[in-house]
């Protein structure tokens, strides 16, 4: 999906959150990365595959 240079991290790696944001909706509290992976500001994020990755405990990131 990631059509740039250098390309972003897959929607299955560990750094999939530093992808580059393709539509961001900090009023719904979610953004649209490169990869596929819908980040949510509380560091949760929903894969292309579907999966769920849930959020990382004490950690909150801002939706770009």
């Amino acid at each position: 999906m990631c059509g740039h240079r250098p390309t972003c991290p897959s929607a299955d790696s560990p750094a999939r959150g530093a992808a580059r944001v393709k539509s961001a909706h900090p009023e719904q509290g979610w953004s649209l990365l490169c990869n596929g992976v819908v980040l949510f500001e509380d560091t949760g994020a929903l894969l292309p595959s579907g999966r769920s990755v849930a959020p990382r405990e004490g950690s909150r990131c801002v939706v770009k």
